[in-house]
Formats: structure tokens, C-alpha cells, sequence
């Protein structure tokens, strides 16, 4: 009768178990497919090929907490655009001041100026 009694609260715990992991799988929502905080409309080619276009196809993709940032577009004065992006982080903050970096690496790495001054944040979630 010991045993029997056993595996009753051992089946018991075991279901409560499984009711409490399903119920916290089921609240946390993906972010795929959604564009988040938009702060202002990046400015993109629509070349498949171009690389600030896929980051930000890549953003839109992710799942996690996720940032793109680019400098901003004068036609005037300059000729190109310069992005940066951190899929999948840990937190918001973090995918922000990450992709921030990217971008701001990229200005450093091929030693440009933009007329706008740098890079921002176009869009996190």
C-alpha cells in the first residue's frame, strides 16, 4: 500500500509539473515577424543583395529581443548608409546598445563622415 500511495504523489507532482511549464511556455510570445519600437523609418534599397537590407530582414525575423541601427540618409550628401544590428539578446537594452556599436564600428572601419552625424537606433523590440 506504501507503493501505491508512492506513485500516486509521484504521477501528482510530475502533473503539476508539466501544468506549471506549459503555462510558462504559453506566455512567452514570439517577437518574429513584428517590427517593435519603431523610432524612425530606416532607409532601405531594396536590393536583396545589399547587406543593410538583410540585416534588416534578419531583424524582422528574430524571435528575441532585437535591434537595428543605421545612419541616417541625406541624398543631398551622402551616397551611402551604414547599419548595424543584434539579433536574439538577452534583453532590449542590450540589443540596442550592441547594434549601436555595429554601426558605429562600421564608421570607424571604413572611415566615413556622414553629413546626419552617426548612427541611432531605426527600430528594437
Amino acid at each position: 500500500m506504501n507503493f501505491a500511495r508512492t506513485k500516486l504523489v509521484g504521477v501528482s507532482l510530475l502533473a503539476g509539473l508539466l501544468v506549471a511549464t506549459t503555462a510558462g511556455t504559453a506566455t512567452a510570445e514570439s517577437l518574429a515577424g513584428k517590427i517593435g519600437d519603431k523610432r524612425f523609418a530606416p532607409n532601405l534599397s531594396l536590393d536583396p543583395k545589399e547587406a543593410c537590407y538583410k540585416a534588416y530582414l534578419a531583424y524582422k525575423a528574430a524571435s528575441g529581443h532585437s535591434a537595428y541601427a543605421t545612419t541616417f540618409y541625406s541624398r543631398v550628401v551622402d551616397l551611402y548608409i551604414i547599419c548595424g544590428a543584434k539579433l536574439n539578446a538577452p534583453t532590449q537594452k542590450a540589443a540596442e546598445e550592441i547594434a549601436l556599436r555595429n554601426c558605429q564600428y562600421g564608421l570607424k572601419k571604413w572611415k566615413v563622415k556622414t553629413a546626419s552625424g552617426g548612427c541611432a537606433i531605426a527600430v528594437s523590440k
